[in-house]
């Protein structure tokens, strides 16, 4: 019996939900319940790959034979991998960090299925203005920055704080798109439709 769907999204991100439902593609979401904290001497790149990477075993061995998808993105500044804030003030601190300085976010894809495993990771950089203390009050209190990785949301309010972005802008919302269409159809599987609004 076929499934009716084409691949299981192993990630609760409403970003990567609607960069896959603009592919026209049909998916379930499957979030897996994974160890996030960084290990002693871990990289950047080695965490969003490893954690990427896990969350697609986790959510793959209970769903054989499925095509699973799954990603992480990671905010790194002065070597500092920044996650999402535990408070308003805590997010006030991470921007304070970012501001006037240019910052990678860097996202590691991990696609399975079965005994097939591609991985794929992508680098941006993305520079920041100068932010004052008002402007970093006002942004806060929008609640745009409670759950994302860095603070801040390249696709919403956040946009106005960004000067300049070099690399995939939809790696740093949290899936490079290219490269994952790119990936998907190695598995037989490509966009159907362009959504429309």
């Amino acid at each position: 019996m076929s499934a009716d769907f084409d691949l299981i999204l192993a990630s609760g991100s409403p970003r990567r939900r609607d960069f896959l439902a603009n592919m026209g593609l049909k998916f379930v979401i499957d979030k897996p319940d994974a160890d996030e904290r960084v290990l002693e001497g871990e990289s950047a790149k080695a965490y969003v790959e490893r954690i990427a990477k896990e969350k697609a075993i986790i959510v793959a061995s209970r769903n054989p034979g499925q095509i699973v998808l799954a990603a992480d993105t990671a905010v790194v500044c002065q070597d500092q991998i920044l996650g999402k804030p535990v408070d308003r003030e805590d997010a006030k601190r991470i921007l304070r960090l970012l501001s006037g300085k240019t910052h990678e976010v860097m996202t590691g894809v991990c696609i399975i299925k079965d005994d097939v495993i591609r991985q794929i990771f992508e680098s941006s950089k993305v520079t920041f203005a100068t932010l004052d203390e008002e402007l970093l009050e006002i942004y806060t209190a929008s609640g745009e920055s409670d759950d994302k990785s860095g603070a801040y949301a390249v696709q919403g309010i956040g946009a106005m704080f960004i000067q300049k972005v070099e690399g995939s802008v939809s790696s740093v919302v949290g899936l490079p798109v290219c490269q994952v269409r790119e990936v998907l159809a190695s598995f037989g599987l490509k966009p159907r439709t362009v959504a429309t609004k």
